[in-house]
């Protein structure tokens, strides 16, 4: 299997297979990263597809508790949004630019490109802010504060430009770069707006806004397993 954008009908087929298997074994209590080597192994799995896995496939109880977490676009107006920068701009680039989005078991839209330390800002980044725009525009919270990895090597330059995109559009908030955004993230209230599992965990309201806009906005299909 060496697909690296969409898997053909095929390989999707045995992707829901070992996604299947993986449930199985996560409900009887097995941890994940061995489950996952264990079938990956048994299918021959490439090293994406065993990732797109581990994105996607999560125990039910684990489920119905961030499931329950969820707010709908209109819940976001008039609030505080807490940004997890990378998170939502990676996503939605990935989907602009035609590579596998999943709809994971969480509910929640995730991506499987790995490319945080890599990621440059490009015409991609651009679009995918005009999308947010709208979403902001439409349903306008009465906050924004993106906040950005910091040990990254264009956050500095990254949070400027998402400053001054902030400005022009009229949205009031901030950019702040973070150590660890998911570890900044819990304390501060707000509704958190990542599809990172660890914020999503230690949240009590969570915005999937990168789901909204492929999903809603751009007519994209994720992928389910």
């Amino acid at each position: 299997m060496t697909s690296i954008n969409w898997p053909t009908p095929k390989e999707l087929t045995l992707l829901k297979r070992a996604a299947a298997e993986l449930r199985f074994l996560l409900t009887r209590g097995y941890d994940k990263n061995p489950a996952i080597n264990f079938i990956g192994n048994h299918y021959q799995l490439n090293k994406l597809y065993r990732h797109l896995l581990f994105r996607a496939i999560f125990p039910r109880h684990i489920c119905q508790l961030r499931r329950q977490k969820k707010v709908i676009v209109a819940g976001i107006e008039g609030k505080v949004l807490l940004i997890d920068g990378y998170n939502c701009f990676i996503t939605l680039e990935s989907a602009i630019k035609g590579k596998p989005v999943i709809r994971c078991d969480d509910g929640f839209v995730r991506d499987v490109s790995g490319v945080f330390r890599a990621f440059t800002p490009s015409h991609f980044t651009y679009n995918a802010w005009t999308l947010m725009q709208r979403v902001f525009t439409y349903h306008r919270p009465n906050k924004i504060i993106f906040f950005l990895d910091a040990p990254y090597s264009n956050s500095k330059r990254f949070c400027r430009q998402i400053r001054a995109w902030m400005y022009s559009s009229d949205i009031i908030g901030d950019c702040i770069l973070t150590k660890r955004s998911e570890k900044e993230f819990g304390h501060l209230d707000g509704i958190k707006v990542s599809g990172d599992s660890v914020i999503i965990d230690n949240s009590s309201q969570v915005f999937d806004l990168s789901g909204h806009i492929i999903s809603r906005m751009l007519r994209i299909k994720p992928i389910r397993l």
